[in-house]
């Protein structure tokens, strides 16, 4: 039997950047930044006063007030981008087998806000006015139990936590389950909310985040000479990943195939990076390996590129280890300077930035990069974004505790 085939038929999000995939797109291309002073809790004595919240995001614009009640900011964000994503797929659920769809969704904390929040009320008023809601809001699986229950979903559906590579080892997961024949559809993604007084008190204690409150949306700089760490974002992105042939049965309009997916771990650090690069790297060339492609058929490289000083330059010389002489053509850019970080969900997020970069033969900027640091010497794709014929891609995505993620995308063929 030939192997199975895995594309993706729909795509939706929830980003400081746009709610929509074509606004994401529009403002991606435009070089707007996602990134603000705190609006959602009063962090004038904090050291870091920045971030990237959904500040248009309303639940009562997708779910009615009796079920948003019941979620978590974390799985608000899952249910509104999956809504994006099933229109996108024109998927009929009452037509289709449930026991061969699923939903594997990646989160880095999960429900941050609602822990703290029942924190605080059980030292204000008591353990019997703790919300019984609590433990159903916050746990990791939510947004994947309650897009079962939302569509109906009976097959394989689980959650995966590897920090900030969450979304990206969903992907994976959810591509190895379609290839091996355990599903034939499954909504695949990652989501976040960590824009809290402790979650951002936390990073910015670690010194891992920018202190860039002067200049919000410049603060953000992957490779930058005076890049001073990440900006932490929130929102969701969700894809619908597909077996082909059941796709082209239905009629759907393909977006792309997911060709190969690899992973590591450094095994170093629960924090800081390898700096040898080797880690990102074993997982770029599993990827590859994956695809069944050489390294020169990769056209863009959606980079992890946080900002922050050992980071940028371990995954350039990563790239440099993987591609040899082809690092030098490839176009690579990170999208986070215009988003920053959305930890869990930014792997979801930054592979739906390069499937357009696919369908539209442009890569987006790394925006805020005037002069690039020492040990960054790859094309960015600085501050204007690059007409290009795309035709594969990579997505890295790297997390606390060594996890090592890579996606490959690519036109049908």
């Amino acid at each position: 039997m030939s192997e199975r085939r895995v594309v993706v038929t729909g795509m939706g999000l929830i980003t400081p950047l746009g709610e929509t995939v074509e606004a994401f797109w529009d403002n991606l291309l435009a070089g707007k930044s996602a990134i603000d002073l705190v609006t959602t809790f009063d962090a004038s004595d904090f050291s870091v006063r920045i971030a990237g919240e959904c500040r248009d995001f309303k639940v009562e614009n997708y779910l009615d007030r009796h079920k948003a009640k019941k979620l978590d900011r974390t799985t608000q964000f899952t249910l509104a981008a999956a809504q994006e994503a099933v229109r996108m797929s024109g998927l009929d659920f009452a037509t289709e087998d449930a026991t061969r769809i699923g939903a594997i969704i990646g989160s880095g904390i999960g429900g941050l806000s609602e822990m703290e929040t029942q924190h605080d009320r059980l030292r204000k008023r008591g353990p019997s006015k703790v919300s019984p809601f609590t433990i159903p809001r916050l746990m990791l699986n939510a947004s994947s139990a309650w897009l079962s229950i939302e569509y109906g979903v009976k097959g394989l559906t689980s959650a995966v936590v590897s920090a900030c590579a969450s979304a990206s080892h969903a992907m994976g997961d959810a591509f190895h389950a379609i290839r091996r024949d355990d599903a034939d559809i499954i909504f695949a993604g990652g989501t976040e909310a960590t824009v809290t007084a402790l979650g951002l008190s936390a990073f910015a204690s670690m010194k891992a985040l920018s202190t860039r409150n002067d200049d919000p949306p410049r603060a953000s700089r992957p490779f930058a000479r005076d890049r001073d760490g990440f900006v932490m974002s929130e929102g969701a992105a969700v894809l619908i990943f597909e077996e082909l042939e059941h796709a082209k049965k239905r009629g759907a309009v393909i977006l792309c195939e997911v060709a190969g997916f690899g992973c590591s771990s450094d095994a170093l650090h629960v924090t800081q990076p390898d700096d040898s690069g080797e880690g990102p790297s074993i997982a770029m060339r599993r990827a590859l390996e994956s695809a069944r492609i050489a390294p020169d058929q990769i056209d863009y490289i959606n980079a992890h590129g946080t900002g922050t000083i050992l980071g940028d330059v371990a995954e350039t010389l990563a790239i440099r280890n993987t591609f040899a002489h082809h690092a030098d053509n490839v176009c690579v850019s990170s999208t986070k300077s215009s988003t920053g970080h959305l930890l869990g969900a930014s792997g979801g997020v930054e592979i739906i930035a390069t499937i357009m970069a696919l369908r539209n033969a442009t890569v987006p900027a790394t925006t805020n990069l005037d002069h690039p640091g020492e040990g960054c010497d790859l094309d960015y794709v600085p501050n204007t974004p690059r007409d290009h014929q795309v035709i594969t891609a990579m997505s890295n995505s790297f997390g606390f505790g060594g996890h090592n993620a890579a996606l490959v995308v690519r036109r049908l063929q």
